[in-house]
Formats: structure tokens, C-alpha cells, sequence
């Protein structure tokens, strides 16, 4: 079977899950804002070379363009040819098209669509720098007669760099977020099969004493005269018992059979059950306005589901209170249950906790009752369980929302937790 310290270390990580959590993701962006920092500190090194590189590279056509005298050829072949991946137009002072490198246009025959990617180009390039001026002078008088203008951008790997590290974190994210997918299915495998394992060996260990028992009853009753009859009686009650137990968990181990029956009278037993093992000083109130509600349910393990409501309802109002069980059917489809206590309630953040294995608020339990619940309800009978509201000391209600016998198969998985709250 389980150890306490074995369930205890099951609890604390389920309860330390949001903390993890948040962990993660804390570190995770710290990871990309420093991957993006870092590049960006890339990216404006290299925008500042290639800066430096055009203005270099301006001069020398400017040199080119008025020689004194000098042979500029060398310098012109060094830093002008060169140039072959930042994309730079020449343009004269009225914006008229001059020259370009690294366009493409050599592979381009038709005029107009060549004017058209000039265009496009300069365009971009008088967006995101400022033109450099290159001064035109007489070759012999050298005065002033014009300027020209050298538009750039930046290079294709200039641009690829700073757009890198978005596409290596969008990559990592949908990589990480396939690998959640996985992990979080092979996770709920791994749960369904510990429930499963947790139900049967419980469901074997109940069959022992189970058989004694029972030995014992039929012993008694081959010699009446040793027995009390009213004991044999009671002993009957607690085998029956014992037996609806172990069928549960059996049930819980394998997918149970459903069958059409009368919501109301198994909720009428259920409160029957309650009524007389729970304290006087607690009101059980049973409201319907319809008797017969046919629904297709395991009525063993549904039961069940109001038993640990009603228990730990009980345990919240702490033996004194009104424990109100209303049913209500606004349409044929689906029938509602609220469970409604006087005790203390639940806080606000507590809310989602609540069917988590492992959360509970008593000195003494595995907190494992609401988790079972919502197993019983969401997985077995397509329905829905959840808080429909809680105030502290004031008392909280528990809805189940459960598919009629008149719904479709498809029907129970539309069924939604705030449609009707």
C-alpha cells in the first residue's frame, strides 16, 4: 500500500507546482531577454562598422568624383568594388537615380520593373538612414556646382542577425511547447495508471477481510442460539458496505458500466446513508422539483462523488450546520446538482486547488476525495464538477453539471462550467 511519507512527498510537489512553475518561466524569459540583449549589442557593433564602412565608402566616390591631381584608383578598387553586400543607391540633389550596388538589378531586363525596385529600394533606404552627401566640384576651378547623395541600408546579414534570435526563440517555443504537450500526456498516463494500480490493490486488500467476514456471519448463523441477531444484523450492514467499497474501487480501475437511473432516489439514498453516520446538529435537505430525473450513471461511484462532498462538507460547517443538496434541469440534456454548506468556505486563490491530489486543509487525510470526484464525474460520466461560489464563513456550493440519458455521446463534452452559473 502507500506510506504517509511516500503521499506527503506527492503532496508538496503538487502544491509546489505553481511555485515551480513560475520558476520556469521567470527563468525562461531571463534566458531570452539576455539571448536578445546580447544580440542586439551584435547587431549595433555591426551596424556601426558598416556605418563607418558607407561613409568610407562615400568619400571615396567623392574623391573619384573631384580628383586633384591624385590617382584614386587603387582607393576607388579597394573600398568601392569591394562592396558587395550592403545595398547603397547614388542619387543626384534632385533625387533623380544615379547608381546602385548589391539590387539585384543586373538580373532584371525590363525598364519598368527595374524603376519599380529602385524605387521600392530607395524608399526603404530613406527610411532607415540619413543620406550621405557627396559635394561635386569643377574638375579645374574646383568650386561647388552640385551634391549627390548616397542612400544604404542595411545587409542581408546585418538584417538576418537582428531578426535571428526572435525566430531561435520562436522555434524553442514551439519546440518546448510540443515537448510540454508530450510530457504533460505521458504524465497523465503515468497518474491514470498509479490510480488504477492504487485502486486495485486497495479493492484486493478489502477482499480479505472481506471473506473472513463474511465466513464469520454464516457461522454465526448455522447456530442461532449463539448469536444476537440484531449484531449479525449490523455485521450484515458493514459487509454490504465493504462489498459497495470495494466495487467502487474496482470501478475506479477500469472503465465502469453506465446504466439509466433515477437520479433522485440515488440521491435520496445517498442522504439516507448520511443522515444517520453524520451529526444530529447538521440539516440534510434534499430539493427537487421533479422525482424521476433518468440519467445513464454508475450509481455506486456517483454515490460516492456526493458522499465525499457531503463529508467534507460537514467537516467545513465542523458538525453544526444546513448541508442543502438542490437538483435542478433547465433543459432535457443536462441536469444540475449544488451541494450547499454553512461552513467556513474557501478563499478565494484556494479555489482551483481544491481537486488537486494531494490539497487538503485537515490535520488528518490524503486529500484525495475532490480528486476522485472530479475523476468520477469529468472522466466516467462526461459531465462537470467545480465551485460554483464560496465566501469565507459563509459557505460554499458545489456544482455538478451531468448529461441526461436524452443527450447525444457528443453532447456531454459541450457542456461548460459557466454556461449556467
Amino acid at each position: 500500500m502507500f506510506s504517509n511519507k511516500s503521499l506527503g512527498g506527492v503532496k508538496n510537489l503538487y502544491q509546489k507546482k505553481k511555485t515551480i512553475r513560475v520558476v520556469v518561466l521567470v527563468m525562461s524569459a531571463l534566458i531570452a531577454a539576455l539571448s536578445i540583449w546580447y544580440t542586439n549589442r551584435l547587431v549595433e557593433g555591426l551596424k556601426e562598422r558598416e556605418r563607418s564602412y558607407i561613409n568610407l565608402y562615400a568619400s571615396t566616390i567623392e574623391m573619384a568624383a573631384n580628383p586633384e591631381g591624385e590617382d584614386v584608383t587603387y582607393l576607388f578598387t579597394k573600398v568601392v568594388a569591394p562592396n558587395k553586400s550592403i545595398p547603397v543607391i547614388l542619387t543626384d540633389a534632385y533625387g533623380n537615380y544615379v547608381n546602385s550596388r548589391n539590387l539585384g538589378l543586373e538580373d532584371i531586363e525590363d525598364r519598368e520593373k527595374r524603376q519599380r525596385v529602385i524605387d521600392r529600394e530607395l524608399k526603404k533606404m530613406q527610411n532607415a538612414y540619413k543620406p550621405i552627401e557627396i559635394e561635386m566640384r569643377h574638375p579645374k576651378t574646383q568650386m561647388y556646382i552640385g551634391s549627390q547623395f548616397v542612400y544604404y541600408r542595411n545587409s542581408f546579414l546585418l538584417t538576418q542577425l537582428q531578426y535571428y534570435p526572435y525566430v531561435q526563440l520562436g522555434v524553442i517555443s514551439i519546440f518546448a511547447l510540443i515537448a510540454y504537450l508530450v510530457f504533460s500526456y505521458s504524465r497523465t498516463a503515468e497518474q491514470n495508471r498509479v490510480w488504477v494500480g492504487m485502486a486495485k490493490e486497495t479493492a484486493h486488500q478489502l477482499g480479505t477481510p472481506l471473506s473472513s467476514l463474511m465466513a464469520w456471519v454464516e457461522y454465526f448463523r448455522a447456530d442461532p442460539e449463539t448469536y444476537d441477531v440484531s449484531i449479525v444484523q449490523e455485521i450484515d450492514k458493514d459487509i454490504n458496505r465493504l462489498n459497495m467499497v470495494t466495487s467502487r474501487f474496482s470501478n475506479i480501475g477500469s472503465m465502469p458500466t453506465l446504466s439509466e437511473e433515477n437520479l433522485y432516489q440515488i440521491l435520496r439514498s445517498s442522504i439516507g446513508y448520511l443522515q444517520s453516520r453524520v451529526s444530529t446538529k447538521v440539516n440534510l435537505t434534499l430539493q427537487s422539483e421533479n422525482r424521476h430525473i433518468p440519467v445513464r450513471i454508475n450509481a455506486s461511484l456517483f454515490e460516492w462523488v456526493i458522499e465525499n462532498i457531503c463529508k467534507n462538507a460537514v467537516d467545513a460547517m465542523s458538525g453544526v450546520g444546513n448541508l442543502t443538496i438542490q437538483v435542478t434541469q433547465t433543459h432535457s440534456e443536462q441536469v444540475m446538482i449544488d451541494i450547499t454548506d454553512t461552513g467556513k468556505g474557501i478563499h478565494k486563490s484556494k479555489i482551483k486547488q481544491v481537486f488537486t491530489p494531494g490539497y487538503t486543509t485537515k490535520k488528518r487525510g490524503w486529500g484525495l476525495g475532490l480528486s476522485l470526484a472530479q475523476r468520477i464525474v469529468e472522466n466516467y460520466h462526461k459531465g462537470k464538477i467545480y465551485v460554483k461560489q464560496s465566501e469565507v464563513n459563509v459557505g460554499t456550493t458545489f456544482r455538478i453539471v451531468l448529461p441526461t440519458h436524452l443527450a447525444s455521446p457528443a453532447q456531454p463534452k459541450k457542456l461548460r462550467a459557466n454556461a449556467t452559473a
